[in-house]
């Protein structure tokens, strides 16, 4: 369930970027859940043509995923198919993280590879023929040296090779309607509690979804006189007088066939870019919390598993012999200066103990509690800016505790007057931040007790939504300040517009890091 200051976030993003029609259209699928065109078309009050082409749009950019299922008819109708659309709200939100996956291709691969993902992220979608002319079309304007064809498809096969880039999912899956059970389902198997979570939105994903063994295969069809010349030769004869209708239907088929085939269209894998963001955020998190050296191991054994850690939500890492991970500690420069013992030590900081019955001495990171200490020290900093140091104490015991305390408690534990702990611990329960539970003792007289802790699982979507709300106020602030740098040019507003533009840069860099926290609560 997305937040409403989520929604808010993501119509603003896709407002900017596409117009306030595809935004009207995009807030419609995101308020009011997956919906066919005619009910989009109800509720946004505009006429048909312009909803099915902000529809295009969105799927174009992979903001929507369309699909198709079978409904009943009326009364002795037959059932009809219904295409409905859905808002892909993790999809528009990645739209504010394009610097960063940017980044990441440019430090990795170079300039021809940024140049591929540049445009994989300005048109959403593109097969690699006209990745191919993108590239001469932006070459000639530069007038720089030209990269040849085979240059390009070298580099858009190492973004293919590395998941960065990816085959688009199918535009419209059809949904089978579920079989009726013949027999009587057993009650808590396995099979019919994953049936039971699926919803009709995620069988659609799913559907769409590309093959694995084909989702990052890269095929080639060579167009030349001599394969036409085969593919006439292989024609059935046919009778003088016969008509030639057959043959060139046939031809249309195989023409229609093999461009299907080479017009694959691709997209930016951005489950991958979340993954490697992923690590670097916990990579950071570990050399904040212990030192370099944990953060070298965490490193090697994330870079040692890349291939098998391909979900950004996984909890925990391949297990890995010991040799294996200082193997790969070895290959950084900084990690050359660690002996086996220093990677063992690391790994025990890291809370991977040794088994106690084990063959091998073999090591996983537990990645989901990293993250979930980072998101601790995400919330007890926003509690510490915002009501004190004070707060930030009562409220890091509680966090700890994971269970229901007393205010005599909290204050005696937390050395802070008994009146000043009440206060602090209402206003901090007001904004949401604690539970609380009145227990009243009954004897010679009354006695209410309150209870307080964390908790979490509230608290966390309630400090993703504040984050939301804040980057959109961010956004807004950020385009303000750019239309007022647009109207200063000369004279003596050129301090205002140095001003202006240091202004905009602080806001920007808020923006990022205000985003890699909303990736801690929401992506990680």
């Amino acid at each position: 369930m997305v937040s409403q200051h989520g929604i808010k976030l993501a119509v603003y993003l896709i407002s900017s970027y596409f117009g306030d029609l595809v935004a009207k259209v995009c807030e419609c699928l995101l308020r009011r859940g997956t919906l066919p065109l005619g009910s989009i078309v109800l509720y946004t009050e505009l006429n048909k043509l312009q909803v099915t082409n902000c529809l295009l749009v969105l799927i174009q950019h992979n903001c929507v995923q369309a699909f198709a299922i079978e409904q009943q008819g009326g009364f002795g109708a037959a059932p009809k198919v219904v295409t409905q659309y859905m808002a892909l709200f993790d999809n528009i939100i990645h739209h504010m993280r394009f610097p960063k996956f940017l980044e990441i291709v440019s430090q990795e691969f170079g300039k021809e590879c940024l140049q591929i993902l540049e445009g994989l992220l300005m048109h959403g979608r593109l097969s690699l023929n006209q990745i191919l002319d993108r590239h001469k079309d932006t070459s000639n304007e530069r007038e720089g040296n030209c990269s040849s064809k085979d240059a390009v498809e070298i580099s858009f096969n190492r973004l293919v090779h590395a998941r960065y880039v990816e085959r688009c999912p199918a535009h419209e899956p059809f949904l089978a309607p579920p079989e009726e059970e013949t027999g009587v389902k057993k009650k808590g198997s396995k099979s019919a509690k994953v049936t039971e979570e699926l919803t009709m939105e995620q069988h659609a994903l799913a559907a769409a979804a590309p093959m694995e063994a084909l989702r990052f295969l890269v095929e080639t069809y060579a167009e030349t006189d001599d394969n036409e010349q085969e593919s006439e030769e292989k024609l059935p004869s046919v009778a003088v007088g016969e008509k030639r209708k057959h043959i060139d239907s046939k031809l249309d088929t195989e023409a229609g066939t093999k461009k299907r085939k080479k017009e694959i269209l691709w997209r930016a894998n951005f489950e991958e870019f979340v993954r490697c963001l992923r690590n670097k955020a916990c990579i950071a998190n570990v050399r904040t919390r212990f030192d370099d050296g944990a953060a070298i191991v965490l490193n090697a054994i994330l870079e040692a598993t890349k291939r098998s850690d391909t979900k950004a939500k996984i909890e925990k890492s391949v297990p890995l012999s010991v040799n294996s991970i200082f193997e790969e500690v070895m290959k950084s420069e900084d990690g050359r200066t660690m002996t086996l013992e220093h990677v063992r030590v690391a790994l025990i900081e890291l809370g991977c103990h040794l088994p106690s019955i084990s063959l091998d001495e073999t090591y996983s990171i537990d990645l989901k509690h990293i993250i979930e200490l980072a998101q601790n020290e995400e919330v007890e900093s926003i509690v510490l800016k915002r009501y004190g140091r004070e707060a930030y104490r009562m409220f890091r015991l509680l966090s700890k505790a994971g269970h229901l305390l007393e205010t005599d408690k909290i204050s005696d534990t937390t050395f802070v007057e008994k009146k000043n702990t009440a206060k602090i611990l209402f206003k901090l329960w007001k904004d949401d931040y604690l539970h609380l539970e009145k227990i009243v003792a009954t004897g010679s007289r009354q006695t209410q007790f309150f209870l307080w802790k964390v908790n979490k699982q509230s608290l966390w979507g309630h400090a993703l939504d504040e984050m939301y709300h804040a980057a959109l106020n961010l956004r807004i602030r950020n385009a303000v300040e750019q239309e007022q740098g647009k109207e200063i040019l000369v004279g003596d507003l050129q301090k205002k517009s140095a001003r202006l533009r240091k202004i905009r840069i602080v806001l920007e860099s808020s923006l990022m890091k205000l985003d890699d926290a909303i990736m801690l609560f929401h992506d990680f």
